[in-house]
């Protein structure tokens, strides 16, 4: 019997390697595995922005009774509409019109399991021959990587970080042809915790009108701003342009783990049923899998009841936070932030490796201070940045200071001899 691999038919799709590698994921896979096992300092996870493993973020009294309500009602253990169940699709549609100039209607929601799930229905929907989409410079790295599964090329539009990370659109504009599909807008933005104003998000939606393409909006950090700029979601400007909106109970409700997320079409006009586009959401979903039929019949409890008290206590830590963060990263020579954080839960910073004395990028920074010190930042290069770093701040504040204290020390010993 052959016992070698050279004979045999199959072997694994060495794409899907370098895609994973790309993602938020690998690249912390690659930094944890880097950690020095006998440092007796717990691990400081700025690197992967999920706080509810802090107890700080602990979920709201009224999203852990709507489950248990639903478990035990017996009417959801059952398999779900292709969609999503009625009750859950109109309570999002509720929600999410109370930010908007016109009602939504519940066909006009399309429950999916968590916000990654819903970037690959209208990454899919999108995708054909010749295709193209814009998608942000830094940007969130799951698009890039799934899209590098499909038809679609990318090309990346910058965000300016002396504008508070707006986009640039002249440079949209000269990107964008006959085969351009789309843009793709994160606001509050992962990885910059900007916020963009009304007029910046009316702007971009009269270019995407000129360019004739549809707007992707990724909310899923909608509501999370502690600045000066509320947020504003994209559907407002609907009527310009078609806007595909997606969002989950994720980070807002702080229930990642939950996996329930949405797409939505905010499009009065009607051209994306017009152009076959909301057959084609129907269809991906007819081959996908549902989120828990459970967690949807969850769903309008855990809108209507959870308490404004909550928002106010997460955005308060939050606000704190991103101060602490700001003002500890200001007094590290090597190290500068453009812009204080208004939004999501991160902050980008630019990395002078000019200053270092045995240090060539930011991946090699990253993955000596994960040896050194314990402590986990996600490098640039994984978003689109070389020599930045992307730094989250939604931990418990004792953690995120003796994280910052430890990055400092890193950089004063790794620092230039004069």
């Amino acid at each position: 019997m052959e016992n070698g691999s050279a004979r045999w038919g199959f072997r694994g799709n060495e794409e899907l390697n370098v895609a994973s590698g790309t993602t938020i994921r690998g690249s912390l896979t690659n930094l944890m595995e880097n950690l020095d096992k006998d440092d007796p300092r717990p691990t400081v996870p700025l690197g992967h922005g999920d706080p509810s493993a802090f107890p700080l973020f602990r979920a709201a009294t009224a999203a852990e009774d709507a489950i248990v309500d639903a478990v035990r009602s017996a009417k959801y253990n059952g398999y779900a509409p292709t969609v999503g169940i009625l009750p859950a699709r109109r309570a999002i549609a509720d929600y999410l019109s109370r930010d908007l100039p016109y009602a939504l209607s519940p066909d006009d929601v399309y429950l999916t399991t968590g916000c990654k799930q819903a970037i690959e229905i209208v990454l899919t929907v999108l995708d054909r021959p010749g295709a193209n989409i814009l998608f942000p410079r830094p940007y969130y790295p799951f698009y890039e990587a799934y899209a590098a599964s499909k038809c679609l090329e990318v090309r990346h539009f910058d965000l300016n970080p002396e504008k508070g990370w707006e986009v640039d659109l002249q440079s949209v504009e000269v990107l964008a042809d006959e085969n351009t599909v789309a843009i793709v807008i994160l606001n509050p933005g992962n990885p910059c915790g900007s916020v963009y104003t009304h007029q910046h998000l009316k702007k971009i939606a009269e270019t995407a009108r000129k360019l004739r393409i549809l707007v992707v909006a990724d909310e899923v950090y909608h509501h999370i701003t502690f600045g000066t700029k509320p947020f504003v979601p994209m559907g407002v400007f609907g009527s310009i342009v078609p806007v595909i909106t997606l969002g989950s109970i994720s980070k807002r409700y702080i229930l990642p783990g939950w996996r329930l997320g949405w797409l939505v079409t905010t499009d009065p006009n009607g051209i994306l049923c017009k152009l076959g586009v909301v057959e084609c959401i129907t269809g991906c979903l007819n081959m996908a899998s549902d989120p828990p039929t459970f967690i949807q019949g969850a769903v309008p409890h855990i809108l209507e009841k959870t308490g404004e008290d909550f928002f106010l206590k997460v955005i308060d830590i939050l606000r704190k936070a991103a101060c602490i963060c700001y003002d500890r990263i200001e007094v590290i020579p090597c190290i500068t932030c453009p812009n204080k954080p208004e939004g999501s839960m991160f902050v980008m910073a630019k990395l002078s490796v000019s200053l270092l004395e045995d240090i060539n990028d930011d991946m090699e920074f990253c993955l000596k201070l994960a040896k050194e010190e314990s402590f986990i930042i996600l490098p640039g290069l994984a978003v689109g940045m070389k020599n930045w770093l992307r730094i989250t701040f939604a931990i418990d504040p004792s953690d995120l200071e003796d994280g910052l204290a430890r990055i400092k020390a890193f950089c004063k010993r790794h620092a230039k001899k004069q």
